[in-house]
């Protein structure tokens, strides 16, 4: 008869739990058992005393490893072994001799559309060649931005020259004649539409994204959303992400009402008003821009790398897109997924001991020096 394991955790771990000991096909059968604890690591013994009520007819049982308190006083209560599992619920399948799960990156939700902002004064080849980049760095969709008052004579050549290369292509520019160019060229999406200039989606199939006209205003972009519903058009929604100091908060908000009151569009989040204009690592701010994302269940993000301090954010969503998937689809925090977002830490800075250090210190007899550093 095999051995039946009881496992104890917290609320928020309770499904990871549950999803891993069944990857993990054990020898032994099991019952997990939340606490009502929100965290697993915030359990005690005490805690364990006082409310595990049942102990499942367990042989043996495993609490969080972060869990304080005397295992010699729970298993002479409860007359059943206890045991710490591992501090972490990734490294539970090696806790009991089995490889670790990885996590699937390979799919994702979220489309990066990469900006080249400098189009009009780029020539066709010097184009191409950016967007090789961006797409090598993981972009879906190569956006030619336009340039107030400047000519762009070369836009169509440039668009039909990234579609003979199977480039999706948007085109970039709030000039409804910029926009009917590029559309007849071949563009895939227009950016951007507003309610005063809606008639160009009549024009050109390219699928619109669409902006209120007066900033904030959301009444005007209801407004083109049930318009393109009511023709059957798809589209896309930006409400657009404005700058820390100039509305970053309020514009968290629309972005949360307009998902809130149209739960099934599509929408479009511009990361470069933070990645460009914050002189902060832009992995960190990528990383809960994708986040949000994830949350909020939104299509497709606008980047570019314009500041030199914004050098592979394009790289840095496509990492943090495919994290916060493969998060979201385990029902987990989007912790110990992969370390590509970590840049400036490490998830285990001080593996050893001073003890352990001590220890091996004193076995080394060669008379090359080593570093070990230790809490």
């Amino acid at each position: 008869m095999p051995e039946h394991l009881l496992f104890i955790t917290g609320r928020l771990a309770e499904k990871q739990l549950h999803k891993i000991l069944v990857q993990m096909q054990p020898e032994f059968t099991y019952t997990v058992h939340s606490l009502g604890v929100k965290v697993a690591a915030l359990i005690t013994a005490e805690m364990i005393i006082r409310r595990l009520t049942d102990t499942f007819n367990a042989d043996r049982i495993i609490i969080p490893g972060r869990c304080r308190g005397d295992l010699t006083t729970l298993s002479e209560k409860f007359n059943i072994p206890f045991e710490r599992g591992p501090e972490e619920l990734k490294d539970l399948p090696l806790y009991f001799g089995k490889s670790s799960i990885k996590h699937d990156l390979n799919h994702y939700t979220v489309q990066i559309f990469a900006e080249i902002v400098d189009a009009p004064n780029n020539s066709v080849e010097k184009t191409l060649a950016r967007a090789a980049y961006y797409r090598q760095q993981g972009a879906n969709v190569i956006d030619i931005g336009c340039l107030p008052d400047t000519p762009f004579p070369h836009l169509e050549t440039v668009i039909k020259a990234l579609k003979d290369e199977d480039y999706q292509v948007s085109i970039d520019s709030l000039e409804p004649d910029d926009l009917l160019r590029g559309g007849q060229a071949g563009a895939d999406y227009m950016l951007s539409l507003h309610e005063e200039t809606l008639w160009v989606a009549d024009e050109v199939s390219s699928t619109p994204i669409l902006i209120p006209k007066e900033h904030g205003n959301l009444d005007g972009l209801y407004q083109s959303i049930h318009t393109l519903q009511e023709k059957n058009r798809d589209f896309i929604v930006d409400p657009i992400l404005d700058p820390i100091h100039f509305g970053f908060a309020d514009s968290l908000v629309r972005y949360h009402q307009v998902r809130q009151r149209h739960p099934d569009i599509k929408m479009m989040l511009g990361v470069g008003n933070l990645t460009e204009l914050t002189h902060a690592d832009t992995l960190g701010i990528n990383t809960l821009l994708l986040g949000l994302c994830s949350e909020l269940n939104i299509d497709a993000i606008l980047t570019t790398e314009v500041s030199q301090h914004a050098h592979r954010a394009v790289k840095e969503a496509d990492y943090a897109r495919r994290i916060m998937h493969a998060a979201k689809q385990a029902e987990t925090l989007p912790k110990h997924i992969d370390d590509h977002l970590i840049a400036l830490h490490e998830t285990a800075p001080f593996p050893y001991t001073v003890a352990e250090i001590t220890e091996l210190a004193n076995q080394i007899t060669d008379p090359s020096y080593r570093i070990q550093i230790s809490t």
